[in-house]
Formats: structure tokens, C-alpha cells, sequence
């Protein structure tokens, strides 16, 4: 009797000489790692990873060749850590039908030493995004039509695409094509208003100094007339008349 259980640990695949994870799970499209450990003295075993229910049925995936090289097979590589008594299995681009019962195996002479490992498969989530309009100053162009006013702008500089933006869609004030646009109007309000204004205050200030000037000139012939006039009544009759005379 005491040998019933010896012979169960020789007969159940692994038999405490290897670990694994038990369940792992993946997303869709991605990729997982599943690392099963094993003991002291396996380490220059080959180690192995299959698929099947049934361990004696199982499918062999990859394997590794008893060395630290790591060996890649589709979209399955395995590699093994002797230091760490380690060996790591990587599934890449996750399928839904990947998920099944897998085997972490450990070949030796008679029967191979396993353990069992679920994997499975989470869906993957698509998400959709809005498309995005880049604007740059490289390909920045204006079209005029009668009907409806257009700006064009590029979608990439290596490629640009006209696009045309009505009023219901109108544009960041932070894009360049706007930024051109009120240069534009400042420029034009400069040579329209401005200069003008400019102009008549130029004007305005020379006729003020003109009128100042004439003001003052009219001031002083005022001024001598009174003078002459004051000094003909401060002379006495005698002296206007011998100045008639």
C-alpha cells in the first residue's frame, strides 16, 4: 500500500518538478507570456510548450534545445532561464481561436514531466476616432467663387488636399490660415485708414502754425498803425502844418 502513492506521483505529469501559472489571459490582437518554473537539476533539459486537452495527446508548439537560445516558431518563442530555473513561452497576435488548454512540458526519457496552463482570450475593443484636419503653412492657399466663399488648406506638406470650409464649420482662431488672414486686414486697415488720418493731422497742423503765423503778422501792422496814428496826435498844429508844407 505504501507504494499506491509513488506510483500516482510517477503516473500525474509533472510531478512537482514543474510550475506554471495555471490560468493566463490575453487580448486579442496582443500578446502573452506565461513562465513556468521548474526545480534543481532540470536545467539543461529541453523544455517544451504544446497545446491539446489531453496531456498524451497534446501537440508540441515549440521547443527549446536544452540551451538559454531562444527558439521562435510562427508566433510562439520560448526561452530558458537557467539561473532563474525559468523558461518563458511568448503567444503573439492573439487570435480568439487560441484559446485552449496548453502544456508547459519538460522532455525526458520516458515520460515527459507537464503542467497544465488555460489560456484565454479577451476581446478586443475597437474604438473609433474622428478623423483630423492638419493645417500647415506650407500649402496655405485662398479660392474666390461667387457662389460661396472656399479656403483651401493641406492635410499633410507632402500631399496637400483642398478642402472647402463654410460658415457652419469655421476655423480655429489658432490656425495659421487665420492668422494670415487678419495680418491681411490689419495691413489693409493701415493703408485705408490709417494713413489718412495720418495725412489729415499733417495737414491740420500746418494750417494751425500757417494761421498762427498770419495772426501774428496782422498783429504787428496793427501795432505800428496804432504807433503811427498815436504819434501824429502828439504833434501840435504848428508842427503837423510845416509838415504839410
Amino acid at each position: 500500500m505504501r507504494l499506491l502513492p509513488a506510483l500516482l506521483l510517477l503516473i500525474i505529469p509533472g510531478c512537482f518538478s514543474i510550475h506554471g501559472p495555471g490560468t493566463v489571459s490575453g487580448p486579442e490582437g496582443g500578446s502573452v507570456t506565461i513562465e513556468c518554473h521548474y526545480n534543481s537539476g532540470w536545467e539543461t533539459y529541453k523544455k517544451w510548450w504544446g497545446r491539446g486537452n489531453a496531456w498524451h495527446s497534446c501537440r508540441i508548439l515549440v521547443k527549446t534545445t536544452g540551451s538559454k537560445q531562444e527558439v521562435k516558431k510562427d508566433r510562439v518563442s520560448i526561452k530558458d532561464d537557467h539561473r532563474c530555473r525559468t523558461f518563458a513561452v511568448t503567444m503573439e497576435k492573439l487570435r480568439s481561436d487560441d484559446e485552449d488548454t496548453y502544456w508547459c512540458g519538460i522532455e525526458r526519457y520516458g515520460i515527459d514531466r507537464g503542467v497544465q496552463v488555460k489560456v484565454t482570450i479577451d476581446p478586443a475593443a475597437y474604438t473609433t476616432t474622428p478623423p483630423t484636419l492638419l493645417i500647415t503653412n506650407t500649402t496655405e492657399s485662398m479660392t474666390t467663387d461667387q457662389s460661396e466663399p472656399m479656403t483651401t488648406a493641406s492635410l499633410t506638406s507632402s500631399s496637400p488636399v483642398t478642402q472647402s470650409v463654410n460658415n457652419s464649420q469655421p476655423l480655429p482662431l489658432t490656425s495659421p490660415l487665420i492668422r494670415v488672414l487678419l495680418c491681411n486686414i490689419h495691413f489693409v486697415l493701415l493703408t485705408s485708414m490709417k494713413v489718412p488720418l495720418l495725412g489729415i493731422l499733417l495737414c491740420t497742423v500746418m494750417w494751425l502754425s500757417r494761421s498762427q503765423r498770419d495772426s501774428r503778422g496782422k498783429q504787428r501792422q496793427s501795432e505800428q498803425e496804432n504807433r503811427s496814428s498815436h504819434a501824429i496826435d502828439t504833434l501840435t498844429p504848428e508842427e503837423q502844418t510845416s509838415g504839410t508844407s
